[in-house]
């Protein structure tokens, strides 16, 4: 049975506010919740339907709460429930701030749409980018957006909230820190490191001037074909698909060859 304090606790945690005091995040649907699990992530409760729970099984020792589907929809963010609702713990993570300076990490200054935060930690995932160094300006990793469109993600990516610009400067000239801008090089004939900073800016401002000045590896991503009149620019998270894809085609080209 949905309590009301178990309710109020669920719907405040839409709020930054609350989750940054609680220490909580929710997350919805069976691979989102169960990654996190397996991920190891601390539970505070799961919230499931009776016939979500009749099919999928869960560790002893997590506390559950079996609810109807109406008191489903009342709890859930999204439009279409799926049956399944975890509270859980935001962990803690360590910031090694010499990552970029090993392998390839992300870094977003002030990009502020939930859903692409979400997009670009899947994305991280999917070639291997375990790290992403947010602005403090950010989108909250933790809002109910994110974490669905992180489809599981958010449990094999660390996101830190950093002053970036700070952070960059701090990595010294010898690290590749890159950056997408209209003057820059065309990426498919650039060379590419296997190490370094990628760093993607604002959805309607791209890279600030702060962090536009410590990049010292400037990218284009060409349309196509050269001088066509297109779109004046990419969704932040689908150029951060195709910057990391042509990083790791070329770096696996590379492996290859060696």
């Amino acid at each position: 049975m949905l309590s009301k304090a178990l309710l109020k606790l669920i719907t405040s945690l839409e709020l930054r506010k609350f989750r940054k005091e609680s220490g909580l995040f929710v997350a919805e649907g069976g691979k989102t919740v169960m990654d996190i699990i397996t991920a190891g992530m601390s539970v505070d409760r799961i919230i499931a339907t009776h016939e979500w729970l009749a099919t999928n099984t869960l560790p002893t020792n997590i506390l559950t709460t079996e609810v109807t589907e109406e008191e489903m929809k009342r709890a859930s963010f999204l439009r279409a429930p799926q049956g399944v609702l975890g509270i859980f713990r935001q962990p803690k993570h360590d910031i090694d701030i010499k990552a970029p300076q090993k392998r390839l990490c992300l870094a977003l200054d002030n990009v502020q749409d939930p859903g692409n935060l979400g997009t670009i930690i899947r994305i991280a995932d999917w070639f291997g980018i375990e790290e992403i160094f947010c602005s403090t300006g950010s989108a909250d990793v933790y809002n109910p957006k994110t974490i669905q469109a992180t489809m599981g993600a958010i449990s094999r990516v660390k996101v830190h909230y950093i002053d970036l610009p700070e952070f960059i400067a701090s990595l010294g000239t010898d690290t590749p820190v890159y950056g997408t801008f209209l003057d820059g090089d065309d990426i498919y004939s650039k060379e590419l490191t296997a190490n370094g900073l990628v760093v993607m800016g604002n959805e309607g401002n791209g890279i600030g001037e702060k962090c536009a000045s410590l990049i010292n590896k400037r990218l284009l991503i060409p349309n196509y074909p050269a001088g066509r009149n297109t779109s004046e620019s990419l969704n932040v998270s689908t150029a951060t698909a195709i910057i990391c894809s042509e990083f790791r085609r070329r770096n696996r080209q590379q492996t290859t060859e060696q």
